[in-house]
């Protein structure tokens, strides 16, 4: 039997691996944790998660203080945005959470922790800094970066992404962002707000291309109201750098040509995965463009190795990422025939209105020519949400023809934190009726979803048949008042 330096051994120290290697580690196996960057916690909590939704909440309150006088008080004279300030925020913010994904609290769990940048010797060994390590078992968690797109004269241009965004010295005067997903909208109405002209440009005819197009739209005319420029149905021709400016040159859809000049050109075209240095031809593992191959228990090829959270091109999440964590330990230290299961996962893009959805949406299940209804209820008839002034958006349930739920958008106030209901219904496999009459306090937004659901049961409980056959056996006299029509 070949003695190998470790049982276990994890490249990348995101979520996916600090998942696995805590989890390992307290079960036991010999831990290896091996990440290239200076700090353990991933692109999420030093370039992506953390510092754009504490960007994302100073911009909020920045808003929300010039609307001032919506909510019935004084009108407040804001200075402009030190923009220093904010991205000092931000670091300390990380720095509080960095503590949580501390080498020495890994340590103190029983995993080796070791930085520097790894690549594949052959399936069992990899060059750590110029020293060979071997592991019975090895995970690949290595993340992703930011796609740059192949544009004439982009490379010199000096453009940012999500690794150079959140630590500016100044805020932009004007801003052109290259991609209309998640990253590029949020970034979008945060830097607005804060005090940047922003213009977004996309190939696709909607912002936010994977969910509805009623609910992208709804998120747009927000953003557009703020004073947000889109260019959709637009392609990027070429860059030009003029000094300090930055020009952009787009064909429209209708051939028309622009050109569009900015301070600050930031590229959120979406992601690639992080696999060029790693060698993994030399352990014989496959991968794309998209990612690493993996089965549904995320095995490679080489069933020993396994890839989990962005670097296998699935769900580019963090809680997805910490989800298939979960799913390797299982297979790789219990060794039990875990899959991994995507029904019921959640997710959402921080906008405001925030816009969070789980399952199917209308898109998808289209797509895969499922028979469906929609039951929506909008917050414009919650209370809560009339009291706050975020009245903007509503519910969508989307429904099977036998009535089961295929999923769940939430397009509203703390839809992120509305979607959790949901979460746990859906996965608990809870029925409509329990949520229906389930008593929510009062008032809420997450009444809500009670009635969404209740919406379902009303449409059986009030019809004609029911007020005939009570009739019938009560002797009910019927209504007691009608409006004149």
């Amino acid at each position: 039997m070949v003695d190998y330096d470790y049982d276990l051994g994890i490249i990348g120290g995101g979520a996916a691996g600090l998942t696995v290697a805590s989890g390992a580690a307290q079960l036991g196996a010999k831990t290896l944790l091996i990440e290239k960057e200076a700090a353990l916690g991933g692109d999420c909590l030093h370039f992506g998660c953390v510092p754009s939704k504490t960007l994302i909440r100073s911009a909020h309150v920045y808003h929300q203080i010039k609307r001032a006088r919506d909510f019935g008080l004084p009108a407040v004279d804001l200075p402009p945005v030190d923009f220093s300030q904010i991205a000092q925020r931000i670091k300390d913010v990380i720095a509080r959470i960095q503590k949580h994904d501390s080498e020495e609290r890994f340590c103190g769990l029983g995993a080796k922790v070791e930085f520097g940048p790894a690549r594949f010797i052959d399936d069992h060994r990899v060059d750590v800094s110029g020293r060979p390590v071997s592991a019975k078992t090895w995970v690949i968690a290595t993340g992703s970066s930011a796609a740059i797109p192949p544009i004439q004269g982009l490379a010199d241009a000096d453009y940012l992404t999500n690794r150079d965004i959140f630590s500016l010295p100044r805020l932009p005067g004007s801003m052109v962002i290259l991609g209309a997903g998640p990253i590029g909208i949020e970034m979008a109405q945060a830097f607005n707000r804060l005090g940047t002209t922003v213009t977004v440009i996309d190939r696709a005819e909607q912002i936010l291309p994977k969910e509805d197009r009623d609910m992208a739209d709804a998120v747009q005319a927000r953003l557009t109201a703020e004073g947000v420029v889109f260019y959709l149905n637009a392609v990027v021709e070429q860059v030009e750098a003029d000094g300090e400016k930055k020009t952009v040159s787009v064909t429209l859809g209708n051939g028309a040509a622009a050109d569009l000049k900015a301070d600050t050109l930031l590229v959120a075209a979406g992601r690639i995965p992080n696999v060029d240095d790693l060698d993994l031809a030399a352990a014989g593992v496959h991968y794309d463009r998209g990612g690493i191959d993996v089965d549904a228990r995320l095995r490679t090829r080489q069933k020993h190795i396994f890839a989990a959270g962005d670097v296998n091109g699935g769900y580019l999440f963090t809680h997805a990422a910490g989800y298939e964590g979960g799913v390797v330990v299982s297979n790789a230290v219990f060794h039990l025939p875990r899959k991994v299961d995507y029904t019921w996962l959640p997710w959402c893009t921080y906008t405001d209105p925030e816009l969070a959805s789980i399952g199917m949406n209308e898109r998808s299940a289209t797509a895969a020519g499922i028979d469906y209804t929609v039951l929506s209820e909008a917050f414009v008839d919650n209370d809560r949400a009339l009291a706050e002034d975020q009245s903007a958006g509503r519910i969508k349930l989307i429904l099977d023809k036998k009535e089961k739920p295929l999923g769940v958008q939430i397009l509203g106030p703390r839809a992120g934190d509305l979607i959790a209901e949901w979460v746990a219904a859906l996965n608990g496999g809870v029925k409509l009726s329990i949520l229906a009459s389930a008593v929510h306090p009062y008032p809420t937004l997450g009444e809500i979803s009670k009635r969404v659901t209740g919406a379902l049961f009303s449409q059986k409980i009030f019809s004609e048949k029911v007020q005939k056959g009570l009739k019938f056996i009560f002797n009910l006299k019927g209504r007691a008042c009608s409006l004149d029509t």
